[in-house]
């Protein structure tokens, strides 16, 4: 069913070429003669023509970048004139494909070539699918013309019955390209013509169908702005009417903004930065988000206390004498405070209050086991100081935006912690008490305790940024208090920063005024007893600080005391106690059960950990405060043939090379020390340290373990009331170590009257409160031989057979 096409005689014509142009057999197109290769053609089809022999014929032929198409239009010339813009042309009509061939020669100056034109012949009837494709080409063109308005070309259209004509139509379409009209040309078979006729339009039909799709939302979002601005005018004018009725001033929002920037008592750079975002705000639209960016800035900026002070308080024992009613001991603090202001009253009355851009601030870590008072401490320096408390807690935070704040970009931006502090308080020297800083992590948010370097550093902190302000802010005299519970998970750097000041726990006597000044009268009222009904009698608070309790703080006693307050006023209601009532030390075990903690020395010689041989008592540091800690040693059957050295009661690597340093002072002193070692070649040696949950390093426990070794292999007993710290070396010498004065708070706790401790250490005995040495007897030792002198009870037993 495919057309057929068949070439007749052959042509000779001048070429009219036409530049980004195309015309189809059928189309009516004016030319303008002012080209010479057009005039030239026209003028040769006239000289051509003979008389009575019809109408100049010329080729139509399409010219791209000076290439001639290889198929043209046979074209008669219909009239030659002026066109509307006055200039000479021609109406030309075209009729039939003509096939290119040679060059020939003609009269007149135009190219002559010769071709042959080209028929096309269609079956008769035509087939069901080009019927079909005649029909949607038809409608396709009809939609695009009543588009267009174009409804006179409707009726046109509709009465062409050709396929090729109704092809060839097309060439009037304005949206074809020069390429695609040449397609048109060139395709011989009218209905392949057709059918590409088709496609463009079909084609260009989608392309129109999304432009107007597109159109029509810019269009509804245009209207809804134009229609929200309109609504925006005329909820201005109500409020101006409204004003206008009450006699407010006029005035917009910009304007209110600019008068509150320059009323308020800025720094100059402050306010230069105000004012140049209220300028900002006075462009902006009231839909821009910008505006309500800067809106809450400028809030940010006028609630904060720029040059807002608290005057304070210079009268020293006044402050003192507050510290002391507030907090029993902490006596370290308390003197660093008084210093602090007594240096703060000198500054002030020589005139030194700023020197350099710097205020006297002052940055203190208090570092020390929980439940010793240092967050309660923070908000005593502030009453006894005259300033204002705030307390940022830092425990657990990961973003490094807590601290310097957000971008202004970020949608819910904040600025950081400290800056929030500083509004909170409502003056630029409060006293800040950055809680928990040892629990400060990090992730891919970012390091909180780097963002802390500037803060904590008095050279630089009188210029801090935050990254939300982005102005200056001096925090130079600001009183910063930062509380640890343990210094090793404080970042080296920051912990340069800080003025490190320890609280290394209460003693039992100290204990006992906290519980009887403090923490009694605040639970009575919680319990709600009147302060007469319940009396505890200071020994019953000193059963229950060393019994019932064991801690560095006074946390856990504040509870038991509690409880114990509970049970009598819960045996009051039902009628079994009468009151007033006077807790005696008797009275404890009825009221809230046995003691959990005994000394050592207070149990049955049989049931005690040192009862018998390879079993010492050390003590250790803990971020609980001090503690007592046994170690265990024992020896392996020979004929198991376990060898070696075994450790138990997750360890560290520091005390595990401890453990082999003692095995190996030992074994290479043995003879001197009159101990059996040589068959600890061939016999197994394990060390255990009980409550193996708890992980446990450091290398103070070497000399308990050297101890409790030659315990076992003497056979002599280690006394129940020694305990010992210190570091080993392979020549038997006993190193300094630390915390030494939490380790004697704790020995006293645990009823150890002798400690051994390193010569080197012996300075540090200064700090330990005087009660504490006057009830034990501190052996400052060098070498490991001391600590076995004084450590070993007398041999009951032959050495040979305890070996």
């Amino acid at each position: 069913m495919a057309s057929e096409s068949m070439a007749s005689a052959p042509l000779t014509l001048p070429v009219l070429p036409l530049d980004d142009e195309v015309v189809l057999p059928g189309m009516v197109v004016p030319l303008d003669l002012s080209g010479n290769d057009v005039r030239a053609a026209v003028e040769a089809a006239q000289a051509a023509a003979r008389p009575g022999g019809g109408k100049p014929r010329v080729l139509l032929v399409p010219r791209v970048d000076g290439t001639y198409a290889a198929t043209g239009v046979l074209g008669t010339v219909e009239q030659v004139g002026r066109l509307s813009d006055g200039d000479p042309g021609a109406l030309v009509r075209g009729r039939d494909r003509v096939r290119i061939g040679a060059g020939t020669t003609g009269p007149g100056a135009a190219l002559w070539v010769e071709g042959t034109a080209v028929e096309e012949t269609l079956p008769d009837p035509l087939p069901g699918s080009v019927t079909e494709l005649v029909k949607e080409y038809k409608a396709l063109a009809t939609t695009w013309l009543k588009k267009r308005g174009a409804w006179q070309v409707v009726d046109r259209v509709q009465q062409i019955d050709g396929v090729g004509a109704l092809a060839d139509n097309s060439g009037y379409s304005p949206f074809l390209t020069v390429a695609q009209r040449i397609e048109l040309l060139e395709t011989a078979d009218p209905v392949a013509r057709l059918r590409l006729a088709t496609a463009q339009l079909r084609e260009h039909l989608a392309e129109q169908d999304v432009a107007e799709t597109i159109a029509k939302d810019v269009q509804e979002g245009v209207d809804k702005q134009q229609r929200e601005f309109l609504l925006r005018r005329q909820l201005e004018a109500v409020r101006k009417e409204l004003r206008d009725l009450n006699g407010e001033a006029e005035g917009d929002e910009s304007d209110d903004y600019r008068a509150r920037v320059e009323a308020a008592d800025l720094p100059e750079k402050v306010r230069e930065a105000a004012l140049k975002e209220v300028e900002k705000l006075e462009r902006s639209s009231d839909q821009s988000p910008e505006g309500s960016w800067i809106r809450t800035w400028l809030d940010t900026i006028l609630e904060l206390p720029w040059n807002e002070r608290t005057e304070d308080r210079y009268d020293i024992r006044g402050a003192r004498a507050v510290l002391d009613a507030e907090h029993a001991g902490l006596d370290d603090v308390k003197e660093r405070i008084t210093e602090y202001l007594a240096v703060r009253k000198r500054r002030a009355d020589r005139g030194l209050g700023v020197v350099g851009g710097r205020r006297g601030g002052a940055v203190l870590a208090l570092v020390g086991p929980p439940g010793v008072g240092k967050t309660s401490l923070g908000e005593s320096v502030a009453h006894a100081m005259g300033r204002e408390f705030v307390r940022v807690a830092l425990g657990g935070v990961r973003d490094e935006a807590e601290i310097r704040g957000h971008r202004r970009t970020y949608v819910g931006a904040l600025p950081g912690r400290i800056v929030r502090a500083v509004k909170e308080a409502g003056s630029m020297n409060p006293v800040v008490l950055l809680d928990e800083i040892d629990k400060v992590g990090s992730d891919f948010r970012g390091d909180p305790a780097a963002a802390l370097l500037e803060v904590l550093d008095p050279a630089q902190n009188h210029t801090f940024r935050d990254h939300y302000l982005e102005v200056e802010l001096d925090l130079s005299d600001v009183v910063f208090l930062a509380t640890a519970n343990v210094l090793e998970s404080i970042p080296e750097a920051l912990l340069d920063r800080m003025e490190l000041v320890r609280l290394d726990g209460y003693t039992e006597d100290e204990k006992v005024v906290i519980a009887r000044d403090h923490l009694l009268p605040r639970q009575l009222e919680r319990a709600g007893l009147e302060p007469g009904e319940v009396v505890l009698e200071e020994a019953s608070l000193r059963k229950l600080a060393g019994e019932y309790t064991r801690e560095a703080g006074v946390r856990t006693l504040e509870r038991s005391i509690s409880r114990l307050l509970r049970k009598v006023a819960a045996q009051h209601e039902l009628g079994d106690r009468a009151l007033p009532f006077a807790v005696r030390p008797e009275d404890l075990r009825e009221l809230i059960g046995r003691p959990h903690h005994v000394p050592e020395s207070a149990q049955d010689p049989a049931e005690r950990r040192t009862a018998v041989p390879g079993v010492a008592t050390g003590l250790a540091v803990t971020g609980a405060g001090g503690d007592v800690l046994f170690v265990e040693a024992s020896l392996a059957d020979p004929e198991t043939g376990a060898a070696g050295l075994t450790l138990t009661g997750q360890l560290g690597d520091v005390m595990k090379e401890s453990a082999r340093i003692a095995l190996s002072f030992l074994r290479s002193h043995g003879a001197e020390l009159e101990l059996p070692v040589t068959g600890l070649k061939d016999r197994g040696v394990h060390i255990h340290f009980p409550a193996g949950a708890v992980p446990k390093d450091g290398p103070s426990a070497g000399i308990t373990m050297t101890t409790a070794l030659a315990s076992l292999l003497s056979g002599r007993l280690v006394r129940t009331d020694v305990a010992m710290t210190g570091e080993v070396s392979l020549t038997g010498r006993v190193l300094p170590i630390g915390g030494v004065k939490q380790k004697l708070l704790a020995a006293h706790r645990a009823g150890i009257t002798t400690v051994v401790i390193p010569k080197r250490n012996e300075a540090d005995l200064d700090d330990v409160p005087a009660e504490i040495l006057e009830k034990l007897e501190v052996h400052p030792v060098t070498d490991v031989r001391q600590v076995l002198e004084i450590a070993l009870a007398p041999a009951e037993v032959p050495v040979g057979v305890a070996a």
